[in-house]
């Protein structure tokens, strides 16, 4: 069972996510954008998503760090959702074959 705490960070996380989004689009909707700008408001949510992950970057787990690893590699090559795909298969996996 999820406790008040998880729910609440991921609720907040979510919202932080949209209101990345829209606020951009709101604040820019009478503008003309170039397809730059158009580009950098695209990548918004992602930002947000990675200073969700970063922490992991100085875990001290093996398994979290080849699993990230794998992730970064993986995502340079593909789409968001295979990444994300393959980010929890491998680092799930992992966990369970080297502890975690």
């Amino acid at each position: 069972m999820l406790d008040v705490a998880t729910l609440g960070t991921i609720a907040l996380m979510a919202s932080g996510t949209y209101l990345t989004r829209i606020l951009g689009y709101l604040a820019l909707r009478n503008r003309a954008l170039s397809p730059r700008m158009r580009h950098v408001l695209d990548s918004v949510p992602g930002c947000v998503l990675i200073s969700v992950i970063a922490p992991s970057f100085v875990s001290e787990r093996p398994a979290d760090l080849v699993g990230l690893g794998i992730t970064v590699l993986a995502a340079t090559r593909l789409s968001i959702f295979p990444t994300v795909v393959i980010g929890i298969v491998t680092t799930g996996l992992l966990r369970h074959f080297l502890g975690g």
